[in-house]
């Protein structure tokens, strides 16, 4: 098979170019390449050496690779391309270079989405990159749901904040559970409050009819938190700022922006 252009490899055991990318090796990779080696050659679980520097952050060795023409959306046997990986080790780095190189940032994937994985990495940077560059905030994955639902289950807060403020649905369910349900079961007052500031709906029952409440124990802070919710109906300013969000649907903020909203309004929008 070629070893420079878009062709892959045939599968083999662990390469000599995948252990430099990996390890950032870059000069023993640089003579790698110029000494013809593959740089799409696939392991038996399809992982290219831009699979293998990307997931460890290795910027220098992503560069190499891009540069000799490694295959900047290969997928490997999960179907996650370098860009996945790269946002599940958060560098940041790494995935501004792939993208320059044309790395989709919404991949046709049936796993995790590149913003998936920053999430679940917790990397606020790449989350916020990612956004910018147009990724799906409504991206489902069967096991995790929506990169919400991540951010919540790992308690993010600042990927959490990023996603609502940038639009995504705060009422988006994975087998009728919310984000809400997800921020009981870890117990976690503030990211609850946040939830709820954008919309949460507590009275929500997930595929076992339970609300979020009941994922709580009785008398504690998440308890006391959600009961004070649905015994206190949001305020009317809170209720109009909810509305405002939701019209403005997905980038609400963005999109709210450029409807030449005052500033001082759109930071009311945004939470803080």
């Amino acid at each position: 098979m070629d070893d420079r252009g878009g062709g892959k490899g045939f599968w083999v055991e662990r390469t000599p170019v995948h252990e430099a990318a990996q390890r950032g090796e870059t000069r023993q990779l640089q003579q790698l390449i110029e000494s013809g080696a593959c740089v799409n050659q696939v392991m038996v679980d399809s992982i290219t050496p831009l699979h293998a520097a990307s997931l460890q952050g290795q910027a220098q060795c992503v560069q190499l690779l891009l540069a000799a023409g490694a295959q900047v959306d290969a997928r490997n046997i999960d179907g996650s391309t370098p860009l996945c990986d790269a946002c599940a080790s958060g560098s940041i780095e790494c995935v501004k270079l792939l993208l320059s190189h044309g790395a989709k940032v919404n991949p046709p994937l049936y796993t995790a989405s590149p913003l998936h994985e920053a999430c679940m990495s917790g990397s606020s940077e790449c989350v916020r990159l990612l956004i910018d560059v147009g990724a799906n905030l409504e991206a489902h994955d069967c096991h995790f749901g929506t990169p919400l639902h991540v951010a919540c289950a790992r308690e993010h807060l600042d990927c959490v904040k990023m996603l609502l403020n940038a639009g995504a649905n705060v009422n988006a369910a994975k087998l009728h559970e919310t984000a809400l349900h997800h921020a009981a079961k870890v117990k976690n007052v503030d990211l609850i409050e946040m939830l709820i500031q954008f919309g949460g709906n507590i009275y929500a029952r997930d595929n076992r009819g339970r609300k979020p409440s009941d994922y709580t124990w009785s008398s504690s802070a998440p308890a006391k938190c959600l009961e004070h919710y649905e015994k206190t109906p949001l305020s009317l300013s809170q209720l109009c700022r909810v509305s405002l969000r939701r019209a403005a649907g997905v980038r609400g903020l963005e999109k709210i922006a450029r409807l030449n909203i005052p500033p001082r309004l759109i930071d009311y929008l945004s939470y803080n």
